[in-house]
């Protein structure tokens, strides 16, 4: 029997299916043909390799019928492939299975695939899961000897959503925006030989996707500018329910501070006072920042501490309170040697004594140089005095600059967004942890709203 399928690729999407990279993140704007391209390539690989395993996911039940099944089952004849709505699976006539997937948490919806043998794995909206949900349905990615194949990852997502700060990181940033392809090395329990896995970023917009039409790309013109410029263009800075989206870190006022909120480094003055701000973490990382304070009130974050391990955004590095004294002593000691006295404030859950010493009598027995106090942990009020700061005046001036050497910072303000459920805050599955101790130490001198004033819109000068 011969059947012939229909599949016309765009550029974008051939460089896609033929890429042998492990790891793959394909979109970045609307209408790039993302799901489609999922589809597509978890059939052919299907049907290429018999008797193999594609799982492909989506966030929530809902999402994955709406979009990857009704796909599927669209561009499957039913003489290759019978589906089994009870069980959200397609067999196909060689043997091989696409299993339709969803993970709503970290719970129990990943252990139901601890046994899994994945030999192709989607993820379509990659920035709708966090990392560790990415990382162990990775962990299953195998395949037997005997298959004599290559096992691989294909992802596809928009910007945006409480992943948006590592798909970024992970895929968008390590990658130079897709200009190169990346090996990281992965070290095995039991291994002394690390492994080395490839990572890769195609981006598409809707001009790489020949098929739509051109009101579609006028329809995402009009979105607001924030929107447009995530959908139409695929830029992972700027995004839809993006919590901070005042935040400017422009290069061009680093020297003047002028319409920015991010600023080269100076010399403190000694007399300006001193506070760190702490947000504790184990699993997901602590947070120091180091902020002091001028004679008008505005704040400056000149260095910050974060545990995180490297390459893998909000995952902590596990370290014990007395580690963690320790890094902050060492963080401090340039402040002690020149006799500065710093203040601290952090999150109240360091007192809590309820599975015996609190954490921070646990730091304080290590390094007493930082006396904390209580943070006040109201969370919309806390979200609105960063708000409050980082407004500007009519000189261009907010009341918090952050020194250019915050890098996280940096890397994770601008990233967060609001919680679906919980309009006015913060979605806490994103990456907040230096948010939440920024909170905590504004919340210690809070200000009142003022008018804000918008930055100067830059005009282009032909002449230079």
């Amino acid at each position: 029997m011969d059947i012939t399928l229909h599949y016309e690729p765009t550029k974008k999407q051939l460089a896609f299916h033929e890429t042998d990279v492990d790891e793959v993140l394909y979109g970045g704007a609307a209408g790039g043909g993302k799901s489609y391209a999922i589809c597509w390539d978890a059939l052919v690989r299907c049907l290429r390799y018999p008797k193999t395993h594609a799982y492909l996911f989506r966030r929530t039940y809902p999402e994955l019928e709406q979009t990857l099944i009704q796909t599927m089952l669209s561009i499957v004849p039913r003489a290759l492939g019978k589906y089994t709505a009870s069980t959200h699976r397609m067999r196909l006539v060689n043997g091989s299975v696409l299993h339709f997937c969803h993970l709503s948490n970290e719970g129990k919806d990943m252990l139901t695939y601890q046994g899994a043998e994945i030999q192709w794995l989607y993820f379509d909206e990659l920035t709708h899961f966090t990392k560790p949900m990415y990382d162990f349905i990775r962990s299953r990615v195998r395949a037997p000897d005997r298959m004599n194949i290559v096992p691989c990852v294909r992802c596809a997502s928009n910007p945006g959503g409480p992943g948006h700060s590592w798909v970024k990181s992970y895929f968008v940033d390590a990658t130079n925006i897709g200009e190169t392809i990346i090996t990281r090395e992965v070290l095995l329990d039991g291994e002394d030989k690390p492994q080395k896995r490839t990572i890769q970023y195609i981006p598409a917009t809707v001009r790489d996707n020949p098929h739509l039409p051109k009101s579609y790309e006028v329809e995402l013109m009009l979105k607001p500018p924030k929107l447009r410029d995530a959908l139409l263009y695929g830029k992972w800075d700027a995004f839809d329910g993006q919590a901070f989206p005042e935040f400017i870190d422009d290069r061009e006022h680093y020297e003047d501070r002028q319409w920015t909120h991010v600023i080269a480094p100076f010399s403190i003055p000694l007399w300006w006072p001193r506070v760190v701000s702490f947000d504790h973490g184990y699993t997901r990382p602590y947070s120091f920042g180091a902020w002091a304070i001028d004679e008008e009130g505005r704040v400056y974050r000149y260095k910050e501490l974060y545990g995180c391990k490297e390459g893998e955004p909000n995952t902590g590095v596990c370290q014990t309170p007395e580690e963690i004294a320790r890094a902050l002593e060492a963080f401090m000691e340039p402040e002690y040697r020149e006799g500065i006295h710093v203040s601290g404030i952090a999150d109240p859950a360091i007192w809590d004594r309820s599975r015996g010493t609190s954490v921070e009598e646990q730091i304080r027995r290590v390094f007493s140089g930082v006396t904390f106090i209580k943070g006040d942990n109201t969370r919309l009020a806390g979200k609105m005095q960063i708000h409050n700061r980082l407004r500007f005046d009519e000189d261009g001036r907010p009341m918090m600059y952050i020194f250019e050497n915050c890098r996280d910072f940096r890397r994770t303000i601008p990233t967060l967004c609001y919680d679906a459920h919980k309009v006015e805050d913060i979605d806490t599955a994103g990456e907040d942890h230096i948010y939440d101790e920024t909170r905590y130490f504004l919340m210690s001198r809070p200000i009142a709203a003022r008018q804000p004033v918008q930055p100067p819109k830059k005009v282009w000068n032909p002449l230079g």
